[in-house]
């Protein structure tokens, strides 16, 4: 197990143990972050208590993160980021033709990082205005992304309803996916392609012109 604490078990413990790279902490930090704000409200969350599971001292998570604002904000930007990598639309291929894979990628996300994925969405929750920017901007670069994929698809050209529409469309359509996968992660129960065909046609139906 990789730990920054020396040790006084046998050689192979010892030889097996390694000091975990700075980024390599910073990540094990996040986790345990994602866990805890996906578990409990922002206030209920103590930063003592991510440095006791962590095992690090206070005094080295703070070297990372200056207050519990940052640490927040970084672990809903950090989910945020993740989001944006695996669901970038491939270029060169219509919208139409990749959006069950998409939805499968993200999908696939969800079920393998609920804990993030919960914790990215109770950021609005916080009340805190730094982590609310932070979810807000993630939010926008998501709804940017899929508004710029549906866009530059030369088979959705003069189907797409106005921009302002448009807009309003798939900012819908983001709330319903996270209302959607929330709850398939609360009951697990409904078949992941159902879900994925739900939110399929949901789209479709949000971005069809009036």
């Amino acid at each position: 197990m990789a730990t920054d604490r020396g040790g006084t078990g046998t050689s192979g413990e010892r030889t097996a143990r390694r000091r975990l790279s700075t980024e390599e902490r910073r990540e094990q930090l996040l986790g345990v972050g994602a866990r805890l704000f996906a578990q409990h409200p922002y206030d209920d969350v103590w930063i003592e208590q991510v440095a006791e599971i962590a095992g690090v001292s206070r005094g080295l998570l703070y070297h990372y993160f200056p207050t519990k604002r940052d640490f927040f904000a970084a672990v809903v930007r950090r989910e945020s980021e993740r989001m944006l990598r695996l669901t970038a639309a491939v270029p060169g291929v219509p919208v139409l033709d990749q959006l069950g894979t998409g939805l499968d990628t993200f999908l696939d996300y969800v079920a393998t990082h609920a804990e993030g994925f919960r914790a990215f969405h109770r950021a609005e929750a916080a009340g805190d205005p730094t982590v609310r920017a932070v979810y807000r901007e993630g939010l926008a670069a998501h709804e940017a992304q899929i508004r710029a994929a549906l866009a530059a698809d030369p088979q959705l050209a003069g189907r797409l309803p106005a921009p302002d529409t448009l807009g309003i469309a798939v900012r819908g359509w983001l709330a319903f996916l996270v209302a959607v996968c929330l709850d398939w992660l609360d009951r697990p129960g409904l078949p992941r392609a159902q879900v994925r065909d739900l939110c399929a046609r949901t789209l479709l139906g949000a971005i069809a012109a009036g």
